[in-house]
C-alpha cells in the first residue's frame, strides 16, 4: 500500500497551523482525492505519526477532529475508517431518520425547542392557512452516531399530531402514527453560508459553507400540513436525484 506521505506529501514546515491541523489537511485531501476511499482503514497511529513525523498525540488529536466532523469514525477492535459523505436522494420523501438508518447509522436529535405557536405571516402563505392557525414548532440539531449533520426547524399544523410531546426521534414517524404522514414534498436546495450560531452547533467554522433545505409536506387531499428548514454541512452531504426524460 503507497504510504499516505508519499501520496500527498509532507506536512509543510513553514506553516502557521498547529501540526495536528496540519494533518487533518492532509487527511482530507486524502479522503477528496479518493486516495482514502470509504470504509478504508487509516493506518494505525503509530505508522501515522512515524510517517509525518509527529506525536502520536498530534496524530489522535487529528483524528479527533475528523471523527467530529463526520469524516471518520472509530469502530472498537477494528480502528478508524474512512466515513465519507452522506447522500441524499433528492428525488425520495424520506426523513432524516430513515435516511440515516438506511445508511447503517444511528440518528438521533438534540433538541433546541419544542414549543407552541401560530402561523407567522410567511407560514400562512406557505401552509396555505388561515391567519392564526395553531402549529407545532419542533427546532433540533441532528446526529448521525455522533457526528452532527443538520440543523432542522420544522413547523407543522398542530391538528395533525395528536400533542407537541408526540415527536420524539422523528417527526414522519409520529405524523404515521397519528395518519398525517405528507405523501408528497415541494423541496428547494440553496447555497448558504453558516452563521456563528449555526457553525457552532454543527461543529464547522463561521462562513463554511452550507445548504439549506426548504420542505414543504402535502398530504393525500392536497393540505400542506409541514413546512421545515434545514441547515446541512456543505463538507459533508451530497444531494443526488435521478432524471429521466418525458
Amino acid at each position: 500500500m503507497t504510504r499516505l506521505s508519499e501520496a500527498i506529501g509532507p506536512l509543510p514546515g513553514s506553516s502557521n497551523l498547529p501540526l495536528y491541523q496540519q494533518l487533518q489537511r492532509a487527511l482530507r485531501e486524502a479522503i477528496d482525492r479518493n486516495i482514502l476511499g470509504v470504509d478504508d482503514a487509516l493506518p494505525p497511529e503509530r505508522d501515522l505519526a512515524g510517517e509525518f513525523g509527529v506525536s502520536r498525540i498530534t496524530v489522535r488529536k487529528a483524528i479527533d477532529g475528523l471523527v467530529s466532523e463526520g469524516l471518520l469514525v472509530r469502530r472498537h477492535g477494528s480502528g478508524t475508517f474512512v466515513r465519507g459523505r452522506v447522500e441524499k436522494n433528492f428525488s425520495k420523501l424520506t426523513s432524516f431518520s430513515e435516511d440515516m438508518r438506511a445508511r447503517g447509522r444511528n440518528p438521533r436529535s438534540e433538541w433546541l425547542r419544542r414549543l407552541n405557536g401560530t402561523v407567522t405571516p410567511e407560514e400562512a402563505l406557505t401552509l396555505r392557512s388561515s391567519p392564526g392557525t395553531p402549529v407545532f414548532r419542533f427546532h433540533r440539531l441532528r446526529f448521525a452516531d455522533d457526528a452532527p449533520m443538520a440543523l432542522e426547524y420544522a413547523t407543522v399544523v398542530a391538528d395533525c399530531l395528536p400533542s407537541l410531546d408526540a415527536v420524539q426521534t422523528s417527526l414522519y414517524e409520529a405524523l404515521e402514527r397519528a395518519g398525517n404522514r405528507p405523501v408528497r414534498a415541494l423541496q428547494r436546495l440553496r447555497a448558504v453560508l453558516l452563521t456563528r450560531e449555526q457553525a457552532e452547533l454543527l461543529r464547522a467554522k463561521p462562513g463554511d459553507a452550507g445548504l439549506l433545505v426548504e420542505r414543504v409536506g402535502f398530504l393525500q387531499d392536497g393540505r400542506a400540513i409541514e413546512f421545515s428548514q434545514s441547515f446541512y454541512r456543505g463538507d459533508t452531504y451530497d444531494f443526488v436525484a435521478e432524471l429521466s426524460t418525458p
